[in-house]
């Protein structure tokens, strides 16, 4: 139902682009940021199915982006939407709508029809164009007149110019354009660090990144310096009223708007990183409807809310945190458990991948007779959807408008009973697992936005409320952490089980070792090692566990550098020469190629040193890798220990310092493993003198940002530093790592070198990633690494545990005797600490992960530690 039209006044621009790849998501969010920046109410609209976008309006705004797309919604809803969007909650003083694909690219065979154009038009909204002119300057003249001129509905009052080579560029392709008559409001150059990290369905979403409100701030920095803010926004102002009314959830349901009522009952909906998908209108629609929206973390929350009624699952990436998701068994066997008693649930595309058995292996919910995986083909596009049976989202015959928008697959691809024939094929699952009459669970790959298709709102509410009046009479009063309407079920049976504790891998429970081998027998984890100086990380993981124990980034090398491996094999046949390697790494850090040399990993080179030095008083500073002691001890050198204190914060104090006394070999890590110290570089310094070699364990510094006190930048009289490739660029298989310093010390090591000790394959990955291209990928990592440090950080604060240093990609953390093992029973692998000299059981070294997987650890562990102080 809509109101009587009225004029809303709304000063508005669409961006659009002559295709996708221009830049228009970069650009609108950078208007977007910098209109807010000067203090303008901003109201972000996307044409075309998106979830990924507007995440990144939302946070350059602070308000909900409205998605326009006269498909899902039809014609007459779009320009109500835009002045729902641009009055609610407070009235805005600019609108920007970022359009889709190219000016004119809608649905196929349509003519344009839901392309930018056609909604500019519905919307009579003015163009900016952005053009991408990296590969062109004035040819691109004519593509904006010819844009400019197709359509007389439109109007282009402005064009954007991105990613000029140098001024000159960009001036010679400006000249062209305002020489068709339009204006240019800026042309901006290329800039990697306003690069949004893609997906395989896209951007990267605003709520996974740690970075992202960095990068948005650069955006708006770069905006402001290279855009006509004032010619936007006057052009946005010449834009005509919109001669309609708000649209209205109450009204769309064919009633008044109404506050809910205290005792409504709550719609839980899918929420947090893994969960990042839906259109406002959704949860609008609920609760005009009568149901309270309340939103729940499937990585962190434990329980279903108070009251929960109705579940709606939507969409997002599980793939990429299945395992976060997957070890919050609690959760896991609560929704299965109120799905299975009759709850009624909507999961659409990821909410269905969630609700399967299985998704890349990993166990998930089990609601659905479906397993799910990543599959090689993108499956997109505008569906019409047909309901085959009755359900709660009303009778068989109701019809949606959607889109499909996935990579993965289910098998079998729909149920016996499906939830919606899509043209020529059956798509989903409509299952009634209570014996209810109709079906309870609808999943399916099929985005519905509720705007276009209000009844099934109002059917899903209806059945939520039908829910809750059961369960008042029956006196549970909805879902509760302990009793609700399937009391019986809830929280502790997965009716996949039978009832029985789901393990890891959604098998009935066992309980993980404690001493002995991990579940997937991949080394000794809690029994004491025969020899604790080579226990390391890998020991700890397994298939069945989540993996915080490796301090590798990323779980595969770059595309670019995979790349580069794949061609190197084609020389495989010859012997290594690590001359170039040697000169790439040499020129990478200002030395000379003498001062450098490749070795097969960091290891290689503490053999190398144990080998080559006689020293009388080897000291090595503990707590730190323990391989460099272990390699002098293989060769028959007695080792000196000097142990950092845990409540001097693990630093080089004074006292540490004089203990150290004559000692003509000293090995020190910076940052160390595992305490994150990163000690000053003016103290490592002071360690340096003559007849004493200073080896310093650099294997992490490239975590650090801007690599801050590396001793590879002065004064290398005495010193080595080692460095290792493989955790950063995940290639621990390939081992490669370099040593850099006093020439003579490097030459001393490399005398005792085996020939070929290093592959072509390593030499490879050296010369590869000392590029300034790949220098600047370090340098971005570095930096979302540390927001995502102190995103563990915090959390692990917030549970009062103690931690040590902040400069590593890992936090070693005092968690208390038999967390470890505990953890390692909830499905989490973290490093064992007492294999450390100078700690004991109570410490666990933790790899920074992503915030999601932090989430899910950061769960398991409060609960641990409240059970224990319970």
């Amino acid at each position: 139902m809509l109101s009587a039209a009225r004029e809303v006044a709304l000063p508005r621009v669409l961006v659009a682009a002559p295709a996708s790849g221009h830049g228009k998501t970069t650009i609108a969010v950078g208007i977007m940021a910098a209109l807010s920046r000067r203090g303008l109410v901003v109201s972000p609209a996307k044409v075309g199915p998106d979830y990924i976008d507007p995440g990144y309006h939302a946070l350059a705004t602070g308000r909900p982006s409205r998605t326009l797309d006269p498909w899902l919604v039809g014609e007459e809803r779009v320009a109500p939407l835009l002045a729902r969007g641009s009055t609610h909650p407070v009235t805005a003083d600019v609108a920007v709508l970022e359009g889709v694909m190219g000016l004119l690219d809608g649905r196929l065979g349509t003519d344009g029809f839901a392309s930018s154009a056609h909604v500019a038009a519905l919307t009579r909204t003015p163009v900016v164009l952005v053009v991408d002119i990296s590969s062109t300057s004035r040819t691109v003249a004519a593509t904006v007149h010819g844009l400019a001129r197709i359509d007389p509905a439109l109007e282009v009052v402005g064009v954007v110019l991105n990613k000029a080579g140098t001024p000159r560029h960009g001036a010679e392709a400006r000249r062209a354009v305002e020489g068709v008559g339009v204006p240019v409001w800026g042309v901006l150059p290329r800039d990697a660090a306003m690069h949004v990290p893609s997906r395989h369905l896209g951007l990267v979403p605003a709520a996974e990144r740690g970075r992202a409100a960095a990068t948005l701030d650069h955006i708006a920095g770069v905006a402001e310096e290279h855009l006509d803010l004032d010619a936007l926004l006057a052009a946005a102002s010449g834009a005509p009223p919109l001669e309609t009314a708000p649209w209205s959830p109450a009204r769309a349901l064919g009633r008044e708007p109404a506050p809910l009522p205290d005792d409504a009952p709550v719609v839980a909906v899918a929420g947090g990183r893994a969960f990042t998908f839906r259109y406002p209108e959704t949860v609008e629609l609920v609760e005009a409807a009568g149901a309270r929206v309340v939103e729940v973390d499937p990585a962190r929350d434990t329980v279903l809310p108070e009251r929960t009624c109705g579940l709606y699952l939507g969409g997002g990436f599980p793939e990429v945190h299945a395992r976060a998701l997957a070890t919050n068994r609690e959760l896991v066997g609560q929704i299965g458990a109120v799905v299975a008693a009759g709850m009624p649930t909507i999961a659409e595309c990821a909410g269905m991948l969630y609700l399967a058995q299985s998704l890349d292996d990993h166990p998930m919910i089990g609601s659905l007779p479906a397993r799910a995986a990543m599959g090689r083909r993108l499956t997109l596009g505008y569906r019409e959807g047909v309901s085959l049976t009755d359900s709660v989202l009303g009778p068989a015959g109701t019809t949606v408008t959607g889109h499909e928008f996935h990579r993965t697959t289910t098998d079998p691809p729909a149920g016996t009973a499906a939830a919606w024939r899509l043209g020529d094929r059956d798509e989903g699952f409509a299952l009634d697992p209570a014996g209810t009459g109709r079906a309870t669970l609808i999943a399916s790959y099929l985005h519905t936005h509720w705007a276009g298709s209000p009844a099934v709102a109002s059917s899903f509410v209806d059945a939520v409320r039908e829910l809750d009046r059961t369960s008042t009479r029956r006196g549970a009063g909805g879902v509760a952490p302990t009793q609700g309407p399937t009391q019986d079920l809830v929280g502790r049976r997965d009716p996949t089980t039978q009832g029985a504790p789901r393990g890891p891998k959604g098998h009935p429970s066992r309980t993980a070792p404690t001493r002995g081998t991990s579940p997937s027998g991949a080394g000794a984890s809690q029994e004491t090692p025969i020899d604790p100086l080579r226990h390391h990380g890998d020991a700890e993981v397994g298939e069945e566990l989540v993996d915080l124990a490796v301090n590798v980034r990323l779980e595969q090398p770059p595309a670019w550098l995979a790349a580069a491996l794949r061609d190197e094999l084609d020389a495989v046949a010859a012997y290594p020469d690590p001359t170039a390697a040697r000169d790439a790494l040499a020129a990478r850090h200002g030395l000379r190629r003498e001062q450098v040399l490749p070795t097969s990993g960091g290891a290689e080179a503490f053999t190398l040193l144990a080998r080559a030095l006689r020293p009388l008083d080897a000291v090595v500073v503990h707590p730190q890798f323990t391989e460099p002691e272990a390699a002098l001890r293989a060769a028959g050198h007695e080792v000196r220990r000097v142990l950092l204190r845990a409540d001097e914060g693990f630093a080089l104090t004074p006292d540490a310092l004089a203990e150290i006394g004559d000692a003509d070999l000293v090995v020190v890590g910076n940052p160390t493993n595992p305490t994150g110290v990163l000690h000053p570089a003016d103290v490592l310094r002071s360690l340096a003198r003559p007849g004493r070699v200073l080896l310093v364990d650099e294997a992490f510094v490239d975590a650090v940002p801007h690599e801050a006190e590396t001793l590879l930048t002065g004064d290398l009289d005495g010193v080595l530093v080692v460095r290792s490739l493989t955790k950063a660029w995940a290639v621990a298989g390939v081992r490669a790592g370099y040593l850099a310093g006093d020439p003579e010390l490097v030459a001393a090591l490399a005398a005792h070198q085996p020939h070929w000790s290093v592959g072509s394959l390593a030499l490879r990955v050296m010369t590869e990633t000392a590029t300034p291209r790949a220098l600047a990928e370090a340098g971005r990592a570095a930096q979302e690494t540390a927001v995502w440090r102190r995103h563990l950080l915090d959390g692990l604060h917030a549970l009062g545990v103690p931690t040590a240093g902040a400069d590593a990609p890992f936090v070693l953390a005092q968690v208390g005797t038999g967390v470890h093992a505990a953890l390692r029973d909830a499905g989490w692998a973290v490093r064992r600490g007492d294999t450390f000299p100078g700690l004991d059981p109570t410490w666990v070294r933790v790899a920074v992960r992503d915030p999601l997987t932090v989430d899910g650890l950061l769960r398991e562990l409060g609960h641990l530690l409240h059970r224990r102080t319970a």
